[in-house]
């Protein structure tokens, strides 16, 4: 699908290169998360340029958190880069900082973790909240996509009960953990999931979303990629092996990740169809 026909099909316009150019550096905002402490937390906004309303996508970070390792002041390269091609196509991006604004680094060797994934959900329904709250948000047309550890957080959100105010309409996952979730006979989906994952995964393994796609037919899509593995869709990133993780498919701390360019560029292809699709529906408009 072209950028004309995803616009119309939409009912919104494609940024153009001012508007692109308007969001190419974050702002940073605060909000604060609806857990029990009401933690007071760093989100940073990427918008086209304009009043709006705009639909939104609020996107989480994996166990690395939410920066480069290389250049620990701005956005990690994957994040950025999903960043401009959803303003591209009209939408603001919303990345809550739930590492960063709690003096938290790099979790990914660490089993024990002080930023659960209960709490990473209620950094969602606080972003939600503020979301709401702002005249250039189309709180009717909100989206929540995750990779990794905030994958994982997506499902857990997916399967919770939803709360008063905004509400998600679609959620996206890259690459999450999906044995819990296997293992809960309590949880399904309450929205509609898209999984994206590769199928030579060996940090979080294609098998348990295998398997829980086909538990619930028709409320959750399952994508994989041959051949990909864990953070395929980071742009130029040789594939690398990491040793002391605390989660791997084969329990020693061992995996890959890194760039597949095919499974890159059907992922960002099937992020935008699945967008459309959501907020083209009737009950969007």
């Amino acid at each position: 699908m072209s950028l004309r026909s995803l616009s119309v099909a939409t009912g919104f316009t494609v940024a153009s290169a001012a508007a692109v150019a308007a969001a190419e550096q974050p702002e940073a905002v605060e909000f604060a998360s609806a857990d029990r402490q009401a933690t007071p937390l760093t989100g940073y906004l990427y918008r086209p340029a304009g009043p709006g309303p705009f639909p939104a996508v609020i996107a989480l970070h994996g166990c690395g958190g939410l920066f480069g390792a290389r250049t620990p002041q701005q956005l990690s390269e994957r994040h950025d880069d999903w960043a401009e091609r959803l303003v591209r196509q009209g939408y603001v991006v919303f990345f809550p900082d739930s590492f960063g604004s709690r003096g938290v680094g790099n979790v990914c060797k660490q089993r024990s973790r002080q930023v659960t994934l209960g709490r990473r959900t209620r950094d969602i329904q606080g972003a939600l909240a503020w979301l709401g709250q702002q005249s250039f948000i189309d709180e009717d047309r909100l989206a929540l996509l995750g990779w990794s550890q905030g994958a994982t957080t997506v499902l857990q959100f997916a399967g919770e009960r939803p709360t008063r105010g905004a509400e998600v309409r679609t959620t996206v996952a890259f690459y999450p953990g999906c044995q819990r979730f296997l293992d809960d006979p309590d949880w399904r989906p309450r929205l509609p999931l898209t999984i994206l994952i590769g199928a030579a995964d060996d940090w979080t393994p294609a098998q348990p979303c295998r398997l829980l796609s086909q538990r619930f037919p028709g409320k959750i899509d399952l994508v994989e990629y041959p051949g990909a593995v864990h953070g395929f869709d980071a742009p130029h990133q040789p594939v690398r092996l990491h040793r002391g993780l605390a989660y791997t498919a084969s329990g020693t701390g061992v995996a890959h990740s890194g760039t597949e360019p095919e499974a890159r560029k059907e992922a960002i292809r099937t992020v935008k169809l699945q967008l459309n699709r959501a907020f083209a529906s009737p009950s969007s408009r």
